[in-house]
């Protein structure tokens, strides 16, 4: 018998362990360092450098938002220098941290996340003299911005929102999460511990609520990048919108043997990195492929 209540536990805290892992960047062994330099240093280049003043060319900042388990810094080392490059004024913040858990942050109850979000993008609107931003955001990153356009009143301070491979609806782990039915308790103590995970299961009270009356709010212009392999949001076509103001681009669409999957997508993918400029300045849009 106790091997058997042995075995019987091990897919729960498979679940568990992934539930835990969801979104780490994929710079894991980045974020040993201190983070004081690295935010220091990506302030010197321009990214979160807050006498940044918008161009003509682009005159809005852009406000990037960190997936599950992600930072300010690991989960835009790719696509913030892109955009600084491009003459973009970038901004990032952390969110949803854990007494006593550094670098892995977006693990805290979403709705605080979005309020901290809506300070931060107050913070950020002061400093550039601007009406409005652009926000761009990675998975949970890329959903949670939709609770303070929806609820918080975010769609006045928001042109664009930009949401790669985001849990718009919720995943399944590939099937994983049907596991938290079949163990009483185990939802609570993930929950619990780390609220963000459990409010991306699909079908979770806080995703009830934030699609119910429609996936969009009027006034803000939507993108969602999305890629077939991604593993963690899944089913991956649950990560589209719906609504008069959406573009849903599937990443294989642009480049068929892009095999990006739910990091890389964000961390170093180049019809990801084209999209979102394109959905920034639609204006001056190119067609991305392969080559982009």
């Amino acid at each position: 018998m106790k091997l058997s209540w042995k075995r019987a536990l091990r897919p729960a805290a498979a679940l568990a362990g992934v539930l835990a892992l969801v979104l780490l960047p994929a710079t894991t062994a980045a974020a040993a360092e201190q983070s004081a330099p690295r935010s220091a240093a990506a302030a010197s280049s321009g990214w979160n450098d807050f006498s940044c003043k918008p161009s003509a060319a682009h005159p809005r900042a852009v406000v990037l938002v960190h997936g599950t388990g992600g930072n300010s810094v690991d989960n835009w080392l790719g696509l913030a220098p892109y955009l600084v490059n491009r003459g973009y004024c970038v901004f990032s913040l952390d969110y949803g941290r854990l007494d006593g858990v550094p670098f892995f942050h977006g693990l805290g109850p979403i709705e605080d996340s979005a309020g901290e979000l809506s300070a931060y993008v107050d913070r950020v609107l002061a400093a550039t003299g601007t009406d409005e931003v652009d926000i761009v955001g990675h998975s949970q990153g890329g959903m949670m911005p939709r609770y303070y356009l929806k609820f918080l009143g975010g769609a006045d301070d928001v042109h664009t929102f930009v949401g790669i491979a985001p849990s718009n609806h919720g995943t399944t782990l590939l099937g994983l999460t049907k596991l938290l039915d079949l163990f009483p308790g185990l939802e609570d103590a993930i929950g619990g511990s780390a609220p963000a995970l459990t409010q991306q299961v699909a079908g979770s009270g806080f995703l009830q609520r934030l699609n119910d009356g429609g996936d969009t709010v009027p006034g803000v212009e939507y993108t969602v990048i999305a890629t077939r392999y991604d593993q963690v949001v899944t089913p991956y076509r649950t990560q589209f919108l719906e609504g008069p103001n959406v573009r849903n681009i599937l990443v294989q669409d642009r480049c068929p043997v892009d095999i990006s999957e739910h990091l890389t997508v964000a961390l170093v993918d180049r019809v990801t990195f084209h999209e979102t400029v394109n959905a920034l300045d639609p204006a001056h849009a190119t067609p991305a492929n392969c080559f982009s």
